[in-house]
């Protein structure tokens, strides 16, 4: 009897799984691979995009140089707003400190400030690198079981946003590889404990450590089970499993192998770029030194760029600099960590690291800008939130506490947008973002920062 099953039923389905082995050195590796329409059944419209989008959080540390907009004190020193464009609505111009983003058409919200309580005992809640980064993290307030001022102990309440979103049930129908991925750059720590080394919270007392190295990072991402020495990193890795390619290659249809051949490709090039970065990408002597943020981060975004357009994470969250980050940022002429800089009053060297940290940012973002088969980007496709513990570091204002968003989330978020709401609540820019990721949430935030709004002019 002849088989009259439909072409697009697949015969075997492929596990989701998955991977590509061989062998290496006397070594077992295995290559991740891409989401394919085998592993669902051909015909299955998830395999075509549903759940294609993403989701990313991205920290810089110690805020924007101070201004009038953060209090009197700071105003009477006399300085410039750098950060806030002139203009709002779509097409706005860039303020000086977002020029460098300007190619990656940035939503920039400016005026907004945590609305949580600030209970007074214990003692010290308000300080705004605490206080600000829960909220701006996490849409609460600090635990105060467990607070303490003067050795700076504190954890969260709930998990931070990449968190949430991870572990939403509206957001994975099929979780992959990777719940979520988190990664750092600058290893300069103010403490080594709590939100001080790491930004993301799966709750109360409950962090995840970032990876700092891009080397490490690709290996998490597409190496299984390998040696990690030098030696066997010199290795092409892909070499070792072309056989078991080729074989899972003859099963699959025409659109499968296109994806397997793409992605093979984007391993091939992320493994020489990183080869070659690794003078680029090696750990500093010491915190600050010699690692250069803007490189790293391209890494870092190349990477992750990669990992979302395979499928192997939808979530994700970068910290750049570390909560009040002792980064010395040398090759700009600063002598001292960011932290002290700050609490010194040098508003000028925290103008350039600002800037600095922008064109960290804009390098990151080139790994979700670049153009793909069909003339769109992941930006197109996903959020980027970033974000701060406060609106200066001078004096710790959470005051002008800025949100920058980067992407379209498939046409859903309006992109290239300046919104404004001086005194606004800060949970509006986290009810924007994750209505906008498609998430059905009545309101957000708590302790007095609970909000059933949403910004104006963001949300298609």
């Amino acid at each position: 009897m002849s088989d009259r099953r439909a072409p697009w039923i697949a015969r075997t389905p492929l596990s989701r799984r998955a991977v590509l082995r061989g062998g290496l050195a006397g070594l077992a590796v295995s290559v991740a691979l891409p989401p394919l329409e085998a592993m669902y059944g051909l015909g299955d419209a998830r395999a075509d995009g549903i759940d294609d989008g993403f989701f990313g959080l991205f920290y810089w540390a110690n805020g924007t140089p101070w201004h009038a907009g953060h209090g009197a004190e700071q105003g009477q020193a006399g300085h410039p707003d750098l950060w806030t464009p002139a203009e709002v609505g779509p097409g706005y111009r860039p303020s000086e400190l977002l020029t460098p983003l300007a190619a990656h058409r940035i939503t920039a919200i400016t005026g907004l400030e945590p609305h949580t309580a600030v209970p007074p005992m214990p003692p010290g809640q308000g300080d705004g690198h605490m206080r600000g980064f829960m909220v701006a993290m996490t849409g609460d307030r600090i635990r105060p079981e467990g607070f303490d001022h003067g050795s700076h102990s504190l954890t969260a309440l709930r998990p931070t946003l990449d968190q949430y979103v991870a572990r939403h049930p509206q957001w994975y129908t099929n979780p992959p590889l990777f719940r979520s991925l988190e990664v750092g750059v600058s290893r300069a720590r103010f403490h080594d404990y709590g939100h001080w080394n790491a930004i993301s919270y799966n709750g109360t007392y409950s962090t995840n450590l970032p990876e700092m190295s891009p080397r490490a990072l690709f290996d998490r991402l597409f190496v299984r089970d390998a040696d990690r020495s030098e030696s066997d990193r010199r290795l092409v890795v892909l070499d070792a499993v072309m056989e078991d390619a080729a074989a899972i290659r003859a099963k699959l249809g025409a659109r499968d192998r296109q994806r397997l051949d793409a992605h093979l490709t984007h391993v091939r090039e992320l493994q020489r770029r990183v080869e070659a970065a690794d003078p680029v990408c090696a750990v500093p002597p010491a915190p600050g030194d010699g690692g250069d943020l803007v490189a790293r981060s391209r890494a870092m975004g190349s990477l992750l760029g990669v990992a979302v357009d395979c499928g192997l994470t939808r979530v994700f969250s970068l910290m750049l600099t570390a909560p009040a980050t002792t980064h010395v940022f040398g090759d700009l002429g600063v002598p001292d960590g960011m932290h002290k800089t700050c609490h010194d009053g040098h508003w000028q060297r925290v103008r350039a690291i600002t800037a600095h940290q922008m064109q960290a940012f804009a390098a990151f973002l080139d790994g979700f800008d670049r153009a793909r088969v069909d003339g769109s980007t992941l930006l197109d496709r996903g959020l980027i939130y970033a974000t701060t513990e406060y609106g200066e570091g001078w004096h710790h204002s959470v005051k002008e506490l800025p949100v920058l968003l980067a992407g379209r989330c498939g046409g859903a978020l309006n992109d290239g947008v300046h919104v404004r709401q001086p005194g606004g609540n800060l949970s509006r820019a986290q009810l924007t973002a994750l209505r906008a990721l498609g998430l059905d949430l009545p309101s957000f935030g708590w302790s007095g920062g609970q909000t059933a709004e949403v910004l104006p002019g963001l949300l298609t």
